[in-house]
This record gives C-alpha cells, structure tokens and sequence, in this order.
C-alpha cells in the first residue's frame, strides 16, 4: 500500500505540491472548500466576460517550465503563452510610458529621462541577473528550517553581490536619479512585497524578471495555468474533493491522524495545509499543536490585500493595452497607507488590466474586459458597498482623463471583491492577498515553518511559508514541502 497524503486547499502551491507527492509515489487526495481548483487564482465567468480574479502577471516563465519539465511535460503541453509589447504601461500626471519588450529600446526609454541611465539599466541588470540566478538555484528552493542551509560555497563567496542589508531603494538610488525611473523599478516590490527601504536589495531579481524574462499571457487567462497544472495531477492519479470545508485535523501521539470535513473523514499518513497558514492553526487545530501564538502573527508584515473590480464594456477602447500603472498621484503617500500607517488610501496608485486587448476569447465581440486593482493595507475594515463605490468613481475618473474617452457610461457589468472577500473565500489572514511582506526578518528562515513545530506530520505550503508571495513562488513552495515530507515520513 502506498502511503497517504491530505492535501489542504487546491492553490498553485497546493496543486504543485499535490503533484510532486503523487510523482514520489505517494496516494494523494486534494481537499477545497470552493467549487473549483486555483485558490486566489478563481475565474469569473459573466454575462459573457471572463476575468482572471487574481494573478494577472505571468513572469519568471523559466520557473513554470522547470516546473513541469519535472514531470516529463512542458507548459505548452497545457497552455500556449504570448509575450506582451509593451510589457506594460506606466501614466504619470502628465503623460504616459510604454515600457518595451525589446530591451535596447527600452534603454532608450531610461535614456529620454536621465542620459547615461541606458548603460546604468545594464549593469544594474547585470547585478540582478547575479541575483537572480543565485537566488533561485540557492536560496528560493530551501525549506528555510536552518541556516545550514544557505552555507552553499556560490552563496558565501558573493554574499555581498546579493545586497541582503542594503535596501532596494537605496540600491535603486544609486543607480537612477530621474524620480520616474526609481517609480518604475521600485513598483514590483511597492505592489507585492513591501515599502522599497524595508525591502533588501536581494529582490532587485525581480527587475531582472521583469525586463529580461518579460512579461507573458496564458492565452484565455491565468486561470489556463490552473487549469493545466489540476489536469496534469488528475494524469498522476491525485484525487480531488470539492465543495468540502475542512473542519478539524485530529492529532494522536503528536501525529496527524484524521482530516474530517463536513462530508467525510479521511486518515493519512501526513497533512499538508495549503490553506491559509494563520487559519490552519486557529481554526483546524487544537491549541495546544498550534507553532505560533496569535502575538506571533499580529506581529507580522503583510503584503498588500487587495480592492478589486471586474468591469465588462459595451464597447472597445482606442488607446488602451493590456497592463496599466496609475503612478499619476504621490507614490511614497500610498506606500505609507499600505504599510506604515495602514489605512483607506487617500489618492490610491492602480493598475488596470484589459486582457481584451491581447485576447478576443475573453469579451464579447465588440467589448473590453477591464480589471481594476487598488493594492490597500491588509486587515482594514469597512469595505461595503458605498466605500467600494467611492473609490471606483475615483480610479475610473482618473483613467477616463488619462485615455481621453469615457467609461463608466459603456459598463455592462461591474463586481467588486475587497478583503471581506478574501477572509470569507479564502479563510485569508487579515484578508491578505499576497502573504507576508519580503522585508529581512521576514526571509527564509524568518518566515513561519513548512514543517509543524510541534505535529511531526503535518506540513504547510503557500505564500505565508517559504518562499514568499507570487505564483512561481507557490510553485516553488509545493515542491519544497514534498522534500520535507518525504525526508520525514520514511
């Protein structure tokens, strides 16, 4: 008989890790309180549109080819991708910058802001790439349980090259003066991670990712790698049950014994949680198994949650391409509002995603299918209707001054989703969206453990365990949990 695993929430990372299991051989059952595989990553379908509610970003495509490479397969076996040019587009207060694909012209883009900002692009790449490389292949794929760990002889000897002290934005700083082009390097980590002087330089890999990896489409969405990812574990036998809330995980001896749910009891030989970690140990397990108190976690930095509106037009747009960052109002003022005096943001940053642009299949003939984010600080309260409304009027007015044609007169359909939403859908921590925020002493090590500290056989994937937030790193999580299991569980 092969041994048994439960597999809590059907993610990215609890998918990967669901398929990493069945590939060791391993009897693998997928447990999801919600109808449909992806977490985060669900599909709207309405009144003929078709929305990607979560990630819309597909980068790092190196790190998904890896990824199913190691179950003999490619991504295109399950989906085909398209590079976008532009990557994306940036709106300031006076005007707009498409940000190239082909990365000379993007130096020339550096070039007309700040002259000699072109060669400075390319040897800050040089050093992200450094980062990058050793990052991924040396420090991302690490349980983060010791720091044994990271005495790797390449991470030793340039352990400086990696600016783990250094702050991004002083490291950007030094590179960039034209405050449009710092706005611009900084916003991968101001949207997904943290403030860029509370964020180490190490994540300047994400620059690197951004430019040199580019910026991709799955086409037909996101939720097409979901979709790929569930069909490539139902081929290696992983069974899934839908529709069914976990509600306890019964400890004997220290061991994980039974997962029951609301329909049925199941009994493995180890249980891995890609469900909200915070969740996992406050509402499935007794007190006493729980690794971390409640001050542990009211301690932590979150990133960002989410305010989030899937729209649909009776119309299509004259100038408008697929991503779109609202950088027209002060960027350091809503950094603050996210993450050092969390509140609803005065002037809010947006970014805007209209996959119509680059996919027909999405919007009826004739429309436009817009998503609307405005990143916000997790755990604010009051998100009802009249607050969700009041800042749909402000962002859609923004962008109707900034494209030159109106909007809101053409809707056809129109939801909202805040953080009520991601505590109801996802059990979400302080309704994040995105995890724990890339700050120093939340790294490797100082994330909260892919192993239990106190159930030898219970383990935990996702974006609040290593390595952090974003779907590679998910990808990268279930994988990293499957060798502990593995190591474990003999």
């Amino acid at each position: 008989m092969p041994k048994s695993v439960i597999v809590i929430g059907s993610g990215f990372a609890g998918l990967s890790a669901a398929s990493f299991m069945a590939k060791e051989g391993w009897s693998v059952r997928v447990i999801e309180k919600n109808s449909s595989p992806g977490g985060r990553a669900a599909r709207l379908k309405e009144a003929g549109f078709t929305f990607d509610m979560g990630p819309s970003f597909y980068w790092m495509p190196d790190v998904f080819e890896r990824y199913f490479s190691q179950f003999g397969k490619k991504a295109s076996d399950y989906y085909s991708l398209q590079r976008l040019d532009p990557s994306y587009r940036i709106y300031w207060n006076d005007g707009y910058t498409d940000i190239p694909a082909v990365f000379q012209q993007l130096k020339d883009v550096f070039e007309s802001f700040e002259k000699g900002s072109g060669e400075k692009l390319e040897k800050y790449l040089k050093e992200a790439a450094y980062k990058y490389a050793v990052g991924i292949n040396n420090l991302v794929y690490k349980p983060g349980l010791s720091l044994t760990e990271f005495l790797d002889w390449s991470v030793i000897k340039g352990v400086f090259r990696l600016d783990v002290i250094t702050s991004i934005k002083t490291h950007i700083q030094k590179h960039f003066q034209h405050p449009k082009l710092r706005q611009l390097m900084e916003f991968p980590v101001l949207f997904l991670g943290a403030l860029p002087e509370d964020t180490p330089a190490l994540y300047s890999l994400m620059n690197y990712a951004d430019i040199k990896g580019g910026t991709w489409y799955p086409q037909g969405g996101m939720y097409t790698v979901v979709e790929g990812m569930y069909d490539l574990a139902k081929e290696l036998g992983v069974q899934f049950s839908f529709d069914e809330k976990v509600k306890e995980i019964v400890i004997e001896g220290k061991n994980a014994k039974r997962v029951v749910t609301e329909k049925s009891i199941y009994e493995a030989d180890a249980v891995i949680s890609g469900a909200d970690y915070h969740f996992t140990e406050t509402g499935l397990l007794p007190q006493q198994y729980r690794s971390y108190s409640e001050h542990f976690w009211q301690k932590k930095v979150m990133a960002p949650s989410c305010l989030l509106y899937y729209v649909g037009l009776n119309k299509k747009l004259k100038n408008i391409v697929h991503h779109s960052l609202f950088f027209d109002v002060p960027f350091d003022r809503h950094g603050r509002e996210i993450y050092k005096d969390p509140k609803w943001p005065t002037e809010p940053l947006f970014y805007v995603s209209v996959s119509s642009v680059t996919d027909p299949s999405v919007a009826p003939a004739g429309c436009e299918n817009i998503v609307f984010l405005v990143p916000i600080a997790a755990g604010l309260k009051g998100d009802d209707e009249e607050l969700r409304e009041k800042y749909f009027r402000m962002i859609v007015t923004r962008m109707e001054m900034h494209i030159g044609e109106p909007v809101s007169d053409f809707i056809v359909y129109k939801k909202s989703y805040s953080v009520s939403d991601f505590v109801h859908d996802y059990n979400s921590f302080r309704g994040n969206a995105y995890g724990l925020a890339n700050t120093l002493k939340q790294t490797a090590i100082f994330r909260p453990s892919c192993r239990s500290k106190k159930v030898k056989n219970l383990f935990y994937t996702g974006q609040l365990t290593v390595p952090g937030p974003g779907v590679p790193p998910s990808l990268i999580s279930g994988e990293v949990v499957t060798k502990e299991v593995i190591k474990v569980i003999i």
